[in-house]
Order: structure tokens, then sequence, then C-alpha cells
């Protein structure tokens, strides 16, 4: 990271326009179009299968579409120049912590490997980014010894270290109970609040997408069905849409 690319640490915008995507005969992504302002807590919501972890893998990289494109601040995401030009951080499902590394060995592993900072840089820059999820106290520890809350936080520390412009968030409460998915909810708005970092948030948790976006979009069958804020989508007058948000169990009265 160049010291430019540390004094610009601000959220940027990103676009996906006619986005398409098949597996054989499945198409499993039909002409997304989304679009994410700078600085906002943007979530993708939709039921099991309806396309997000696919869109989630062409974001970064992971796969190729066969039509549309991905624009970060108005430049095509399709270079190693452009991908390289900004710094996108990817907060992963289950964490993705290695067992055979401290807490501290984790989430400064980036900045090690690269060769980024001297080891005392590094160890000043970990303890800060764990102080900001809550887990300064726990820098030696083994991922062994972290709840599941911990590690999600922990791979939100891992993701700070690059000083991001965009944060992803694959499913960040999945597997979590209410209390822990509370705290990694509230973890993300308060760094959309002192960081200024855009925040697309991958999840099927209803209490996490009202209580944390600016912005909703519905995706079901591989189509982006509505935008809006959390209001907007509650109120959507669309039956599959009513049906995801207010899905429960029914029992005899």
């Amino acid at each position: 990271m160049s010291e430019d690319q540390n004094n610009n640490h601000s959220g940027v915008g990103l676009v996906v326009r006619g986005l398409r995507k098949s597996f054989g005969e499945q198409e499993v992504l039909k002409g997304l179009d989304i679009e994410v302002k700078p600085g906002e807590i943007f979530v993708i919501m939709g039921p099991s299968g309806s396309g997000k972890s696919v869109l989630l893998k062409h974001l970064i990289g992971l796969e190729e579409p066969d039509a549309g494109e991905i624009l970060i601040n108005g430049e095509p995401l399709t270079t190693p120049e452009i991908a390289a030009k900004y710094r996108m951080a990817l907060v992963f499902q289950s964490g993705a912590l290695l067992n055979s590394l401290t807490l501290g060995e984790n989430v400064g592993l980036y900045l090690t490997e690269h060769h980024l900072k001297s080891p005392d840089e590094i160890k000043k820059i970990v303890e800060e980014k764990l102080a900001d999820v809550g887990l300064k106290d726990a820098v030696d520890k083994m991922p062994s010894e972290l709840s599941g809350g911990m590690k999600k936080r922990a791979a939100i520390a891992r993701a700070l270290v690059i000083e991001p412009q965009l944060i992803l968030y694959d499913e960040p409460t999945s597997e979590l109970d209410p209390l822990s998915a509370v705290v990694i909810g509230n973890e993300i708005l308060d760094l959309n609040r002192r960081i200024h970092v855009t925040s697309l948030v991958v999840s099927h948790d209803r209490d996490l997408a009202f209580g944390v976006a600016d912005r909703i979009a519905v995706i079901i069958d591989g189509q982006i069905v509505t935008v809006g804020t959390p209001d907007e989508v509650k109120n959507f007058n669309d039956p599959r849409v009513k049906e995801f948000l207010h899905a429960d169990f029914k029992r005899e009265k």
C-alpha cells in the first residue's frame, strides 16, 4: 500500500451492469443491475440458490461473467491494474482463520507475507484493528480458543488491516446466536460511521439486513426483484418478496 492509498481512505462506488452467468444449461445470473453508492451499507439478500454467492464470486474475481460488467468508481474491474488500484477486503463466512497461527498472526498475515511493514509496525496495526472489534485481549489466542462470534470479528479486523475502501461480507451472521449476530451488525454500522468504508453485505438474515442497511436489493432466481430502503423493500408489493421476508412457521391454533 502506498502512502497515497492510505491517505485516500474513503468508500468507493460499485456498479454491476447486465451481469449474466450460466453453468452449462443453468442460467444463474440473469442480467443483474446494481449500483452501490460510496460510503453506504448495501445488503443483497435472497433465498438459498438465488445467485448471491455467484454474484459475490464475480465481485472478487473468482468468476468471469458471460456478459455484463462490474465497475468500481467508474472503471471496469477486469484487469489486475484496476483491481490493484482499489482496496477491497472480503470477510469470509467461516472467518477463514489459519489454525496454526495466533489471532494476531492471522490478522497481520497479509502485511507479513507481502513485507509491507516492519514487524513492530505490523504488531501495532494488528493491536489497533483488534481493539476496533473488541478483541485486543485475544491477540495471542489460537483460533480454537475463539467463539464463532469472535472468529467473525477477527475476520473483520483482518479486513481492516489493508485500510479497505470496500468491504464485502459473505453471510456475516451465519451460525451465530442472536446476541452475537447483533454484535456483528453493530460492528458493520460502527465501521461505516468511523472510516467511511463502503460495505456490501450478502446475507439471508432478515434481522441483519433491516437493522444495518441503507439500501437493500432482493435477488430471486438470478434477478434483482427490488432495490430500496428497508421500508421500501418491506412495503414492496410482490408475492415472491413478501413470501421471503415474511416466511414463518404455521401452527394450528
